[in-house]
């Protein structure tokens, strides 16, 4: 079976970055592509594991050679997915989960309508601000300046296949999980592995 390449997106603070993490700890055909970003890494971050961190020419040079899949920039760092990796990943028969936000899943939709595509909804932008806040990540004005563009973010949710509200760490949690879990039953994904049980069963 060949893996599903799966985007997983939302504002600032809307906990992608946790459930995708979840995701992949508990079901062994998951993993997440990791991205290039110009950004310097944060505290705890780790190169190639949590992001392949890159200088911006060295981005740049990238970019120019078509190797990214989708690129954008955010926040004033540039952000890209490698389309060999991805590829590699999917032959194997992984299932890819992209980290993206609503710029990067428009290109790649572009280039791959069969990506499969989820988007996470706070319960309100009161308890996004209280996240951003909470996390320690960014000064005041930052928050306030992911805050701004918060709303212009979940307005693209319309663009997505499925979509889960991030109120229950452990409901979205469930959530998401049940939607890649199911995916894998479709009968055009597992058919040609189901051939031998089919012929035994009768069904040629």
């Amino acid at each position: 079976m060949r893996g599903q390449l799966w985007i997983v997106a939302a504002p600032s603070g809307g906990g992608k970055t946790s459930l995708i993490a979840q995701a992949v700890e508990r079901l062994d055909y998951v993993v997440e592509s990791v991205s290039h970003t110009t950004r310097p890494p944060r505290a705890g971050e780790i190169d190639g594991t949590h992001y392949h961190f890159v200088a911006a020419q060295v981005f740049a040079e990238m970019v120019e050679k078509g190797d990214f899949l989708e690129w954008a920039t955010v926040f004033d760092y540039a952000y890209g997915t490698s389309g060999k990796t991805v590829d590699a990943l999917l032959e194997s028969g992984l299932d890819v989960i992209l980290n993206i936000d609503w710029q990067g899943a428009q290109q790649i939709c572009a280039r791959r309508p069969d990506t499969r595509t989820v988007f996470l909804l706070p319960p309100s932008l009161e308890a996004l601000r209280v996240r951003l806040t909470k996390r320690g990540q960014d000064d005041l004005a930052v928050v306030e300046r992911r805050m701004a563009q918060a709303k212009e973010q979940i307005s693209h949710y319309k663009e997505f296949d499925y979509v889960i509200v991030n109120d229950d760490f452990d409901t979205a949690t469930q959530a998401l999980l049940a939607i890649l879990s199911s995916a894998r039953l479709e009968r055009k994904r597992c058919e040609d592995d189901l051939q031998p049980l089919f012929q035994q069963l009768g069904q040629h």
